[in-house]
Parts: C-alpha cells; sequence; structure tokens
C-alpha cells in the first residue's frame, strides 16, 4: 500500500495495449485497510500482449488469480 500502486498495477495494461472494460475495488477479508481489485479486460490469456502485460503486473501485486479467460465469440449473420 503506497502511492502511486494502482497506476503501477495499471501501467502494463497500457503499455501493452490491453483495453480494460472494468476496475471494481473491494475490502479484503484478509486484513484491514487492504483492498482486492477485480479488472476485466478485453483479450485471452494466450495473447501475447495480455500474457506480457499480466507477468509485469504479477510483479506488482501481493497475489493474481486470473477467475476466466475465454476467446472471443463471432456473430452469425
Amino acid at each position: 500500500d503506497q502511492p502511486g500502486a494502482l497506476y503501477a498495477l495499471l501501467l502494463p495494461f497500457a503499455s501493452a495495449g490491453v483495453n480494460l472494460t472494468r476496475i471494481e475495488s473491494r475490502p479484503s477479508k484478509k486484513k484491514p485497510w487492504e483492498y482486492v481489485f477485480f479488472i476485466d479486460m478485453v483479450g485471452h490469456t494466450e495473447e501475447p500482449a495480455v500474457k506480457e502485460a499480466l507477468q509485469k503486473v504479477a510483479e506488482h501485486c501481493n497475489e493474481m488469480k486470473i477467475l476466466g479467460s475465454y476467446p472471443v465469440g463471432e456473430i452469425e449473420d
């Protein structure tokens, strides 16, 4: 918990060109005044840009879990 921590967490996504569609914070149940962030993004964990961003993000957080990663579906006319 330090000034600029959220910025450091989000910067790898911007640098890799990964679009974030949602950021939500919740108080941690483990420690008072600690927060958990849920981030939705456009991309799949197997895409090189997403892999790069996630590797850099992991360096700036205590714990990281990927709750799901799904390929983009196509709509047929």
